[in-house]
């Protein structure tokens, strides 16, 4: 960070002994117009701001991915324990990517619902903006980042949504609070104004307390069977480990690899950081 803040100054020094006070090159009649200045320099407080964040500033726990299960779940779930454990706010929260219908990349947060051995659970409207995604593009990936000790895991595969008896059954499973909100509805629609929110959320909250058997039509849970897990322990050395979990689908490993032939059909692999 010093570094760059000597060239900065070093690049600014060399401008201003190169160029006259009116911003005209040397030799040159007509001014060459700058951007704007920002008179509080807030995108350089931001750079150093940025830049004096650390990372992993705590102690790290060591992975042999020698002693790993042969298939991903039991591992995600151990490490989910070891997360609570550690105290990591919110473990339970997870990335979810998906594809619009322009093949554009999309994400949003949302939470988990189950790990077994069917997949990864979670659940949303399916008339929402992933709803709609997955209907057209089943196939999406989930992050998850537990920086309180330096592991994410990824998951990618195939996502299947789940009947109308489970999907209340998950609707039920939850607080009053998470039935108001899907019976709230309209998710991912063009909101008016927050007066139209308040109103159909008071609404909302009235029925899931006098109604704590109410459904919502559109409420599915959708299950993401893996067909690649990756687990990564970061290294304070930048020697991270990388365990990928796949589905073998054919003998050997990647170029250059060596794969470890796993249970349940899975072929473990080490990548490089």
């Amino acid at each position: 960070m010093d570094n760059d803040r000597q060239e900065s100054r070093g690049s600014r020094g060399n401008q201003g002994s190169a160029g006259s006070r009116d911003g005209s090159a040397p030799g040159r009649g007509s001014a060459v117009p700058h951007p704007p200045r920002d008179p509080f320099h807030a995108h350089e407080a931001f750079l150093v701001l940025l830049r004096a964040q650390r990372v992993w500033d705590i102690d790290l726990p060591s992975f042999d991915p020698a002693t790993a299960p042969g298939a991903p779940l039991p591992l995600f779930q151990q490490w989910f324990a070891e997360a609570v454990a550690a105290g990591q706010p919110e473990p339970h929260t997870m990335t979810l990517a998906t594809v619009d219908d322009d093949d554009r990349p999309d994400v949003r947060t949302l939470m988990l619902h189950d790990a077994d051995a069917r997949g990864w659970h979670f659940a949303s409207h399916s008339t929402s903006a992933k709803g709609r995604q997955l209907a057209a593009h089943p196939d999406a990936a989930l992050g998850f980042y537990w920086a309180a000790q330096g592991r994410q895991i990824r998951v990618r595969g195939p996502v299947t949504p789940a009947g109308p008896t489970e999907s209340l059954a998950d609707l039920h499973a939850r607080s009053t609070g998470a039935l108001a909100a899907a019976l709230t509805g309209a998710q991912s629609e063009v909101l008016g104004s927050r007066a139209e929110l308040a109103h159909a959320s008071a609404v909302a909250w009235e029925r899931a307390r006098t109604e704590p058997a109410a459904s919502a039509p559109t409420w599915t849970r959708y299950v993401l069977e893996p067909r690649e897990v990756e687990f990564f322990q970061g290294d304070a050395w930048r020697q991270h480990v990388r365990l990928r979990y796949r589905r073998a689908t054919g003998a050997g490993g990647e170029a250059g690899g060596e794969a470890v032939q796993g249970g349940d059909g899975w072929v473990r692999e080490l990548l490089w950081p």
